[in-house]
């Protein structure tokens, strides 16, 4: 029996067990980065892969703001990226994965061309201009420095990275939005494959538990607790207006050998979490999308179970991306309105 044959039954039958967000770090060879801008609320996160790793990209929001995603098609020439990035600051965004290239090249890390060594960073943003300070965006400095700080010790969830300016439910406007931020999954098998889920979580929608409930999105008129935003948008209660403001950007890592056409697979099944626990998702109003990376930790193994655990842990990450958030910029987190049910 082929050695990928092996890998697959191992994955349909070793039992799952969730591991904490710092487990991110049973992946050899991923590093993770942050910065964060606590009175601006806007921030970078920086997943970085200093011997490489296999990855694509599957975009299905139509407001995407990205880079080198092009590259990460399967038809194209380089096969392995150094950095993916999830940032804030809308398209001003743009500007720190330059600062992440520009320390990886003084690091010597990159696509060796012969004269230079030329890193690899993909990574999308998000709209988080409507909350804090719109002039306060991710920069090259901050892209640059988050890179520096990446390590293989601290994964912060919650309001920090590009996370840290994130909100759900503004179905009726930021006025009803609810804080979000970034979620970290980690699922590990018996038999040693890893796959953990990133993700910023600052969707048009609202965010669902796995019982069909609300856990953060579109708050009522009191404030107290939430109204559903399908709803209101099947009774054209939408508040109009620019489209833009949002997007749920997220990567999907993990320690299997992955072709590029195999990451891809991988990162469009993990858009199945996405659609649990986000409703609506893939608008107009968001740029959503997935990177999935593989660093060859060990063997190839069966796609389309790897697609299903990606799409488990990205639910999860998600709803710890809920969870880990604190209220900020005017805006109450999904604690805050439990505290007040509660009362």
């Amino acid at each position: 029996m082929k050695h990928w044959l092996i890998m697959a039954m191992l994955v349909l039958l070793s039992p799952l067990s969730w591991a904490n967000s710092a487990d991110l770090f049973q992946i050899k060879g991923v590093k993770l980065g942050q910065m964060s801008d606590d009175e601006g609320l806007t921030g970078i996160t920086v997943l970085r892969f200093d011997a490489g790793a296999t990855a694509s990209v599957d975009v299905r929001g139509a407001a995407p703001g990205t880079r080198e995603t092009d590259l990460l098609k399967p038809e194209n020439l380089v096969d392995k990226v150094h950095a993916i990035v999830l940032t804030g600051g809308s398209a001003f965004g743009l500007d720190a994965m330059s600062g992440v290239a520009h320390q990886l090249e003084k690091e010597g890390i990159g696509f060796d061309t012969g004269v230079a060594f030329v890193p690899i960073v993909t990574g999308a943003v998000l709209f988080d201009l409507g909350l804090g300070d719109a002039k306060s965006r991710p920069d090259f400095a901050m892209g640059a420095a988050a890179t520096r700080a990446a390590n293989r010790e601290s994964a912060q969830q919650g309001n920090v990275g590009a996370g840290t300016g994130a909100s759900v439910g503004k179905i009726r406007g930021m006025a009803h939005a609810t804080k979000a931020g970034l979620g970290i999954a980690t699922l590990a098998l018996d038999n040693g494959l890893v796959v953990s889920a990133v993700v910023a979580v600052n969707a048009w929608g609202d965010v669902y538990d796995r019982q069909g409930q609300i856990l953060a999105g579109t708050r009522n008129d009191e404030g107290t607790g939430y109204v559903s935003g399908t709803e209101l948008i099947i009774q054209g209660a939408a508040e109009p207006g620019f489209v833009g403001r949002n997007t749920t950007i997220g990567a999907i890592i993990t320690n299997a050998t992955l072709t590029k056409s195999e990451a891809l697979k991988v990162a469009q099944m993990a858009h199945d979490g996405y659609g649990r626990a986000i409703r609506p998702v893939h608008t107009l109003n968001d740029g959503d999308a997935i990177f999935a990376a593989g660093t060859g930790e060990i063997g190839p193994v069966n796609v389309n179970s790897l697609g299903v655990i990606a799409a488990e842990v990205m639910e999860q990450a998600i709803h710890n991306a809920i969870e880990q958030a604190e209220g900020a910029g005017g805006l109450p987190a999904a604690r805050d309105l439990i505290k007040v049910e509660t009362q």
